[in-house]
């Protein structure tokens, strides 16, 4: 018995004799977590500058705000939504009740990445801690001063039994989908989520897949071009482009493309300086092997923003890349960093046809002022989440479920909808005793047919 079956099993004992679902407990789990964070938010700041040099103010507005909140929000609403559901009864069950009973799904391991460390590990331990499970945390090892900061933090909150974190790479995250848990939460790539949802079928595990893919924004002519620009800039370059959410790439129409890349390359400078090398607000690469990646996306011959790069600081300069086609070497796989090509249309119901044609989108953005248009690509076009004239923002809405669609994840989480990923929804009616309706019972005759059609 390893050391991972060990915990697993005191994690289970110790959620099998009810102690995970008392209200209160999870409460104050959750609590004393959002206090150790702010206990080592300058350990925090330390460590993902070490690992992803992104700076104190991004860190906190994407990451540990947004985990706070969270908290926050829970916390307040948690006794509500954990109560009982009070659903209508049918006909044929009368006289009778009937609910929907919340209950926590036992074992839960999370699989968290590297790009948002603290966010994509601990928002859904967040839900999946109020839900009443017990945790184990397996963040990425791409993030290593991130993922250690946060297991002392975890073991500061709360004990073991209740929640912990198991540091390592392959061969660890191995060994822990060999156990029987009851729930997987995975965030990373798509052919990796195909492999946690293999492993977790030997166990029959429900999964949770947060995944990515090449997520369009659509610019019409009549959008609004320095708003666009900016809005495009801001969500497509944070974190230096390692966001599952960014715009992947642009369809603009041809009209306006030029247009855009102007107001685009004016938005970089003023957010990160005419050198964004040396600009406090931009981070870096998370290795070599990423870096090298992207660096083979960037044809110097459409490179008409950006283009530089330094290995040595894993540093690559905001870029643009135009005119590309969707047989380009950089439309062939998600980007996953700052690399950004635009795409000229001049047919949008073309347009259109080729997105739907790829892969589902986990997000996907519409830049237009007319209500017609977003609406004819809102009705069409699949995707997991999105926003209209903005990117990125609809991840800061707890009253949105957050989650992909087909090859870009399965499952929600974010405010209610991340309890609900977390819990079994039990269905019980309770039947009255004073009454038996003899139609349900052998012998079957013609009259009861008769009278069981009408009810039904």
């Amino acid at each position: 018995m390893n050391n991972y079956q060990a915990l697993f099993d005191r994690q289970y004992n110790y959620y099998f004799d009810g102690n995970t679902r008392d209200l209160k407990g999870r409460i104050d789990s959750i609590r004393s977590l959002g206090n150790e964070l702010s206990r080592y938010e300058k350990q925090i700041n330390e460590a993902i500058y070490l690992d992803l040099g992104k700076s104190k103010f991004e860190l906190f507005t994407t990451e540990i705000a947004s985990v706070q909140h969270e908290i926050n929000w829970l916390s307040s609403r948690l006794r509500r939504w954990t109560r009982p559901i009070k659903v209508r009864t049918n006909l044929v069950n009368m006289p009778g009740r009937s609910r929907i009973i919340i209950e926590p799904y036992g074992n839960t391991l999370i699989i968290g990445t590297w790009n948002y460390p603290f966010l994509l590990n601990l928002k859904p331990a967040v839900s999946a801690l109020a839900a009443g499970n017990p945790v184990i945390i397996k963040p990425s090892e791409h993030s290593p001063h991130s993922s250690e900061i946060m297991a002392k933090i975890i073991t500061a909150a709360m004990p073991e039994v209740r929640c912990s974190v198991v540091l390592g790479g392959v061969p660890e995250v191995t060994e822990l989908l060999k156990l029987p848990f009851e729930k997987i939460f995975f965030t990373g790539s798509t052919s990796v989520g195909k492999m946690v949802m293999k492993a977790a079928a030997e166990n029959l595990a429900s999964v949770s897949l947060e995944l990515g893919g090449k997520s369009p924004a659509i610019v019409f002519p009549d959008a609004v071009q320095p708003v666009t620009a900016k809005r495009i800039v801001w969500g497509k370059f944070l974190n230096a482009g390692q966001t599952c959410i960014a715009p992947d790439y642009i369809l603009v129409h041809e009209s306006v493309a030029q247009n855009l890349i102007d107001n685009m390359a004016v938005q970089i400078v003023s957010m990160y300086g005419p050198d964004p090398a040396r600009s406090g607000s931009y981070g870096r690469i998370i290795d070599q092997r990423h870096f090298d990646r992207l660096v083979c996306f960037i044809d110097p011959a459409k490179t008409v923003v950006g283009g530089t790069h330094n290995r040595e600081d894993l540093f690559i300069s905001p870029t643009i890349l135009y005119p590309v086609s969707f047989s380009d070497p950089v439309m062939q796989e998600e980007i996953f960093g700052p690399v950004l090509p635009i795409i000229p249309y001049s047919n949008i119901e073309d347009a259109v046809k080729k997105i739907k044609s790829m892969p589902k989108p986990l997000a996907l953005y519409v830049f237009t002022q007319s209500v017609k248009e977003q609406d004819a690509i809102l009705s069409s076009v699949s995707f997991g989440g999105g926003c209209i004239n903005d990117t990125v923002m609809h991840m800061a809405n707890s009253y949105l479920p957050f989650g992909g669609v087909g090859p870009s994840g399965s499952g929600r989480y974010h405010g209610r909808s991340g309890i609900l990923e977390f819990s079994n929804q039990k269905s019980v009616i309770n039947k009255a005793t004073w009454i038996d309706p003899f139609i349900r019972y052998p012998p079957f005759t013609a009259l009861k047919e008769k009278i069981l059609r009408k009810l039904l």
